[in-house]
């Protein structure tokens, strides 16, 4: 398979989801590449602008078995990993399997439950697997986790911990709609939903194979540099007291590689990693007070960075 192929089968993927996710076109992309590129993804947005609908969307669109767990305060980790329950007519223990057991699991308001439930995704999110009771679970291939939470009304919820944030290889949000765009979520509604007419064009077997040709992306020795410097060019700026960990600096550089396949090219350009930079930086990044005093937002230090790192001399043909 040549690189058009892979370049319009992402284009055929998109086009299917923007059947009901109406007028966010750079999120349905950015979301896609990060599930191409074995990456989870966190959004966090107000309630009702589609963060739910663009998960099963993709689940419809790549032909992926989907779970949606809402997370509450009274959800147990064993609800998410599973459990072994004994079975007195052979006297042995038998495994049942959580709700992570599937190919794109949805955690739907994930600040809202506790913070031992939360740890429980910490291995499934890293080594795609579960252990329950000294024995280990591979997770089914391809696997990712679509995790939403919510900026406002915070009673009652418990902060992600900065472990698990920068498992998140990129952290999205949707925004409102334009005005032309909520017309048309208006009128698409009118008489029926919008994720029927989502037809799968894309099976796991595809994904997986597009994974591999992702990673053998071609990478110059001098965008290594350029993506290295812009991660360590955090760690040193003045109004941050966390930079990007070495684990958001090979997201950068997997992502930059997804953004070369979907724009039909076999190598990056400086271009892909300025495209998604803030996406996979931003909640890796802690302010200080220095930035908090000064209101300065970890957007405005990301774009600083962008424009003061040095950029090579490297373009398409």
């Amino acid at each position: 398979m040549n690189k058009t192929y892979y370049t319009n089968q992402i284009n055929s993927v998109i086009a299917e989801v923007k059947k009901a996710v109406i007028g966010k076109d750079a999120i349905i992309i950015k979301a896609l590449l990060a599930m191409l590129c074995k990456g989870h993804i966190l959004i966090e947005d107000i309630p009702g602008v589609g963060k739910t609908t663009l998960a099963l969307a993709f689940s419809k669109a790549l032909s992926l078995e989907h779970n949606r767990m809402q997370f509450t305060p009274d959800v147990l980790p064993s609800d998410v990993t599973g459990f072994s329950v004994y079975n007195k007519s052979n006297g042995k223990f038998e495994f049942r399997p959580g709700v992570a057991f599937c190919n794109l699991f949805l955690a739907d308001e994930i600040n809202r439950t506790s913070s031992k439930t939360q740890s429980a995704l910490l291995e499934l999110m890293e080594e795609k697997s579960i252990t329950v009771d000294g024995n280990t679970y591979k997770l089914p291939e391809p696997y990712t986790v679509i995790a939403t939470q919510n900026p406002i009304g915070s009673a009652g919820t418990h902060n992600l911990p900065d472990s698990q944030l920068d498992r998140f290889m990129i952290k999205l949000s949707m925004g409102y709609p334009d005005f032309d765009g909520e017309v048309s979520i208006l009128k698409a509604k009118h008489k029926n939903n919008p994720l029927e007419n989502v037809q799968p064009v894309a099976d796991a077997t595809f994904i997986t194979e597009l994974q591999e040709y992702i990673s053998n992306i071609y990478v110059d020795e001098r965008i290594y540099e350029y993506i290295v410097s812009l991660s360590a060019a955090t760690r040193n700026h003045p109004m941050l007291k966390l930079g990007v960990s070495p684990r958001g600096t090979l997201a950068l550089m997997q992502l930059s590689k997804g953004i070369a396949v979907a724009m039909g090219r076999d190598y990056v350009i400086p271009e892909d990693i300025s495209y998604i930079c803030s996406d996979v930086f931003e909640h890796r990044i802690m302010l200080n007070s220095k930035a908090k005093l000064s209101e300065t937002s970890a957007s405005d230090i990301i774009t600083e960075i962008l424009k003061t790192v040095p950029v090579p001399g490297i373009s398409e043909k």
